[in-house]
């Protein structure tokens, strides 16, 4: 595992950074681990969409676990070993839970046939539970959802104008997608 650039501080600098919420040094130390983490996952069955969101989370466990002073370490290397040990396990847990569990898209592919109308009833169903599980979700997963998809703003905008970072705007908008589609999938068998 490659020492990132940013540890040429010392462990104690790194982590006192990392609890101030440095930007600097948590951007070198997201960009110098990221490489070997996406690597590994779109090296097994993974896309580079993939590989982004396990990092981000993965990220965000480490962060958290700072914060907490749950993390401890001898040597500056230990950090990325524990992020990338922390993104391969979900990364593994991610795939196994595919082979179990059917994905759930928000555009069902199991609808009938379309009558001349044009809307079969399973379609009529199905968007029924679209905009109820979008009307359920907190008002933050609905404002980030709308700016996304409705008003077609980018990542970018949306965590400029939210005070987020650009990979905290898309954890989020991921997470809030997942929500939804729980949402749906439950209205839809019911």
């Amino acid at each position: 595992m490659q020492q990132a650039r940013s540890t040429n501080l010392s462990l104690h600098n790194i982590l006192s950074a990392i609890k101030a919420n440095d930007e600097a040094v948590i951007r070198q130390l997201y960009a110098d681990n990221y490489p070997a983490i996406a690597q590994f996952v779109t090296k097994n069955n993974g896309t580079s969409d993939d590989a982004q969101d396990i990092y981000q989370e993965a990220f965000l466990a480490l962060w958290r676990n700072i914060q907490l002073n749950k993390f401890q370490a001898s040597e500056p290397s230990a950090i990325s070993a524990y992020l990338y040990q922390v993104a391969r396990n979900k990364w593994i847990d991610q795939l196994r839970s595919r082979k179990t569990k059917p994905m759930v898209a928000l555009v069902d592919e199991r609808m009938g046939e379309i009558p001349e109308d044009g809307v079969s009833q399973d379609t009529h169903q199905y968007l029924d539970a679209v905009k109820n599980g979008f009307s359920s979700l907190g008002s933050k997963c609905r404002d980030l959802l709308n700016r996304f998809y409705y008003q077609k703003q980018s990542l970018r905008e949306i965590a400029s104008e939210l005070n987020w970072t650009e990979p905290t705007a898309k954890n989020n908008k991921y997470r809030c997608l997942q929500e939804l589609r729980t949402l749906v999938k439950t209205k839809v068998q019911k």
